[in-house]
């Protein structure tokens, strides 16, 4: 099977049975395929008694969600291994491992996790994790920071940069996050009635100059070896424990844009918890949402000062006060992609469960609006929130 094909499920059973790390691979008996995502095949491999072993995912040449007219290079694939094999060296308790990788069936399989739950799933329902939003600062402070400049040394680093260029999915991004949703684009969705509201995005010149910085940014700020898509579909929960999957956009750039989205994607979940519980159900989780936001930033940013304080090995970088002046651009950064986060996921292809699975319309297009224009805020206003208890305000300003 050195040849690419598109795996069937009985192909995922034969290998797992040669790749999956079992002492016993004829334990393995079946497979079912469960990726729900835009771009991938994921197969549970199983054993006789119906447990789930280890998992097999290949990538498709082309975006699962759009069909074949949207071809995309199978070396992402390569780029998804890489990203997950180098943040398990830096962060091993919150990043899947990857057993195996075939660049040229760029298939890979992987450490299973039916203990676990898709984050946003249980935040859609209200299920909390007191542990989540400080391991998902904690891995994005490890995994950033031992990729970066303050720990890599040049060489080492401009190398991995070469190593990790990843055009085709930088691109999708490039054109999800700041282009489609300010302009009239067929990929984009959204209901009728908040048409007027999304042509306002398009003639809005601050928005849009705002906008075109934040992707100069993308484009050219080699900072860190990012996850690139890190919300909370691409995390997976359990009682103390947090791990990263879903790393195919990973690649170098601005350390605030994993941040972003992150801080993003809880928001969204504050944008839409009123459709999904009701107004006042939601006040509490909502104010989780925020607390979150606020621990999951702190931990962050204390464990990356202190990453600095002790492993910073280039003389300039490592002198007093640098990493702090360092972070708060990557603060300021940080909100102004978690605002593009929040409009393309209400404008744009791809939405999320936490809003679209609203079954009333009229507080879905609610939920949307709120998405919309609180977006809008943390863009322009990104420079003057100086820190997260200012988001936060900004936050309770807009709701």
């Amino acid at each position: 099977m050195s040849q690419y094909h598109t795996f069937t499920a009985h192909d995922a059973v034969a290998y797992a049975q040669q790749f999956g790390g079992l002492d016993d691979p004829s334990e393995l008996v079946s497979a079912q395929e469960v990726g729900d995502g835009n771009l991938n095949l994921v197969f549970k491999i199983f054993d006789a008694k119906g447990v789930s072993r280890v998992i097999v995912k290949q990538a498709l040449p082309y975006v699962r969600c759009v069909g074949e007219s949207w071809p995309l290079t199978l070396d992402r694939a390569r780029l998804e291994a890489q990203t997950l094999v180098e943040h398990y060296q830096h962060a091993p308790e919150h990043t899947v491992k990857i057993h195996h990788f075939d660049p040229k069936l760029a298939v890979m399989v992987m450490e299973d996790l039916s203990g676990h739950r898709i984050w946003r799933g249980e935040l859609i329902q209200g299920i909390y994790y007191p542990q989540a939003a400080a391991q998902l600062g904690h891995y994005l402070a490890q995994t950033l920071f031992h990729t970066s400049d303050f720990y890599l040394h040049p060489h080492q680093k401009k190398a991995q940069v070469a190593n990790f260029i990843n055009p085709e999915m930088c691109e999708i991004t490039e054109d999800l996050f700041f282009n489609d949703p300010y302009q009239v684009h067929e990929r984009n969705n959204y209901p009728a009635e908040l048409e007027a509201e999304v042509a306002a995005l398009r003639d809005d010149a601050q928005l849009k100059r705002a906008v075109a910085s934040l992707k100069h940014r993308f484009f050219s700020q080699a900072e860190a070896l990012l996850h690139g898509d890190i919300h909370s579909g691409s995390i997976f929960v359990a009682d103390g424990s947090l791990k990263a999957i879903d790393a195919e956009f990973g690649y170098f750039g601005p350390i605030g844009f994993d941040i972003g989205t992150a801080i993003g994607n809880l928001l969204l979940n504050y944008c839409g918890l009123p459709g999904q519980l009701g107004i006042r159900d939601a006040a509490a989780g909502r104010e989780q949402r925020l607390a979150d936001i606020q621990e999951l930033w702190n931990t962050f940013a204390e464990r990356f000062q202190a990453l600095a304080t002790e492993k910073t090995a280039d003389a300039a970088l490592a002198f007093p006060g640098y990493a702090s002046e360092f972070l708060k651009k990557v603060w300021h950064d940080a909100v102004g992609f978690c605002g593009t986060e929040l409009i393309r996921r209400s404008v744009g292809l791809s939405h999320v469960a936490d809003i679209d699975t609203i079954k009333d319309e009229t507080m879905r297009h609610e939920c949307l609006h709120h998405a919309i224009s609180l977006g809008r805020a943390l863009i322009v206003l990104a420079d003057k929130i100086e820190n997260v208890d200012a988001l936060i305000a900004r936050v309770r300003q807009y709701s």
